[in-house]
């Protein structure tokens, strides 16, 4: 056997017991082959790189191996049969393999017919393996189906495919089905182990975890990248391989940046958020994979909030969890929700906006923006605890009055009539073939407000709930006033979606009344007067002279219905 220097051909199993966590599945068929009792068609499915194909292979070289007998399978690396380094060599007479990626049409199926009912040549059984069986057209398949129920007794198919739903299900029903597993990283680790040893590798613990994880599941993804680093290794004065040259290789950010990061967005800090963002784009970190490793921290946090500690596992570090640990404390499931769709959203804009570093800036500011924790919990507290006239005193209210911010609004009005007159100039582009497909009746705010929710407009959403307050709404006019946190965009954006929704131009005036308050400071008032008003209650005595140590912040209403 010829040796071979890339290392995924190199240590490809010759045997079923080399095999990487398929020993269910070697076992199954190694024992049909010991009993005679094998089926007319193998169909092998999984993922990429799980061994497919080289089980594919084994099972021929098991069919027709010189040394095996009926009851025992003889043959081994140490030794091959001639038959058995044929199959491996890829040069055996009367083992067939067809891609049917390449071969989809029916005259293929034919000719592959055709030749079937002659005889193997020299070994037991003609075996043809067909990779990809999926993309074999419907005609193909149908050309198949009697030849799989009913092949000739010398005759076997072992077909291999990702895509198994693709399969008619009247193929499935003449196939012995084997469904190949994703291989855990405990496994691919020990596998990438023992090849590094092999090869006198250098590389870390770490980085061999990263290559496993990064490979999901996939043995040939794994040796492939481990056979990159090693190689790079080799270059560079055969140093230790770590993480971080890993992560450079694979286009991948450093995880404890990205948590870092996300403690300066939870702070609201925004020049230190885009501070991390750009190191990591000096970093070569490719945008799609950046907001991919945002979701995995982002569940992380999800699990340390509803899951209480992180174990540490294969594929995080126990700094890293410690981390996690720490800054969960200050997010909640409602903030993350809100951080996955804007995250979604984001990796869906990355096909159209040209320019990828300043669609990843926009989205940290966009995130700093819908999460201010500390001025979220002020406002919060101070409103539901605050018994002086709670009724008419909202902390954002007051704010407003303020000289300071006042300027704030000036400007932010000018910025907004702007980008008004920019809409009035230049016409919406890139809309023409959307407008007015499904025409949607808007005939209140809160109408805006679902529209917003089911288009998963995160953003406008939160505006017109938290920035936005309403003066005034008539079919085809908003008039509208807003504090100094809503997006500068806001009434282009909104004059876009509402033309997109109902195929109509509306008009978006801008008023001087301070008197009109948001959804959301509406909602603190009304909470804070019922407060206010049940402290008055009876009840609220009895239950204050009860739990004389208790402190009432809250109350609910009981749906009945």
């Amino acid at each position: 056997m010829t040796t071979n220097k890339i290392l995924a051909l190199k240590y490809r199993p010759q045997e079923f017991k080399d095999l990487i966590g398929q020993e269910v599945m070697a076992e199954t068929i190694t024992n049909g082959i010991k009993l005679g009792k094998t089926p007319n068609a193998y169909l092998l499915t999984g993922i990429r790189g799980v061994g497919k194909t080289t089980t594919a292979r084994l099972i021929a070289k098991a069919l027709n191996c010189q040394k095996n007998t009926d009851k025992e399978i003889k043959c081994s690396s140490e030794k091959f049969c001639p038959t058995c380094e044929e199959i491996i060599n890829s040069n055996h007479i009367d083992i067939l393999e067809m891609d049917a990626a390449s071969k989809t049409g029916i005259d293929d199926i034919r000719e592959l017919i055709e030749n079937s009912k002659y005889s193997p040549t020299s070994a037991k059984y003609k075996i043809y393996i067909i990779d990809e069986v999926h993309q074999l057209s419907k005609q193909a398949f149908n050309g198949l189906l009697k030849t799989l129920e009913e092949p000739p007794p010398s005759l076997k198919f072992v077909l291999a495919t990702t895509e198994v739903r693709k399969i008619p299900v009247t193929i499935l029903s003449r196939c012995q089905r084997f469904d190949l597993k994703r291989v855990s990283v405990d496994k691919l680790c020990n596998h990438l182990k023992n090849i590094s040893a092999k090869e006198s590798g250098k590389i870390s613990d770490d980085a061999i975890r990263l290559i496993a994880r990064t490979s999901e599941g996939s043995v040939r993804d794994a040796i492939s990248l481990l056979d990159r680093a090693l190689i790079s290794q080799s270059i560079s004065e055969n140093n230790l391989i770590e993480e971080i040259s890993v992560r450079k290789m694979l286009g991948l950010a450093d995880r404890s940046k990205i948590i870092s990061l996300f403690k300066e967005v939870l702070s609201g800090n925004e020049k230190e958020a885009l501070k991390y963002l750009k190191e990591l784009i000096n970093d070569g970190i490719d945008a799609k994979i950046f907001l991919n490793d945002i979701l995995e921290v982002l569940y992380l946090f999800s699990r340390r909030i509803n899951l209480g500690s992180i174990e540490k596992d294969m594929t995080i570090s126990e700094s890293e969890v410690q981390m996690v640990d720490e800054y969960s404390k200050n997010i909640d499931m409602q903030d993350i929700g809100l951080f996955w769709q804007l995250t979604i959203k984001t990796i869906d804009d990355l096909r159209i906006v040209g320019n990828e570093n300043l669609t990843l800036e926009m989205y940290i500011m966009q995130l700093v923006h819908l999460k201010n924790i500390e001025t979220k919990k002020e406002i919060s507290n101070n409103n539901i605890t605050n018994n002086e006239n709670p009724r008419y005193k909202s902390l954002v209210g007051e704010n407003i009055k303020e000289e300071n911010l006042e300027t704030n609004l000036s400007t932010q009005v000018k910025n907004q009539l702007k980008n008004t007159d920019q809409i009035k100039t230049n016409p919406i582009k890139n809309l023409t073939s959307e407008i007015g497909k499904t025409k949607i009746e808007i005939t209140s705010f809160q109408d805006l407000l679902d529209q917003a929710k089911k288009e998963k407009e995160v953003e406008l959403k939160f505006d017109l709930e938290r920035n936005v307050k309403l003066v005034s709404f008539n079919r085809g006019k908003i008039d509208i006033s807003f504090n100094e946190k809503l997006n500068k965009n806001f009434i282009k954006n909104l004059t876009e979606k509402l033309l997109l929704w109902t195929g109509e131009r509306w008009m978006i005036s801008l008023s001087k009344n301070n008197d009109a308050k948001s959804l959301y400071e509406k909602n603190i008032e009304q909470k804070s007067y019922k407060l206010a008003e049940f402290k008055k209650s009876d009840l609220a005595k009895q239950m204050e002279e009860a739990f004389p140590d208790a402190k009432l912040v809250d109350i609910q209403e009981e749906n009945n219905d």
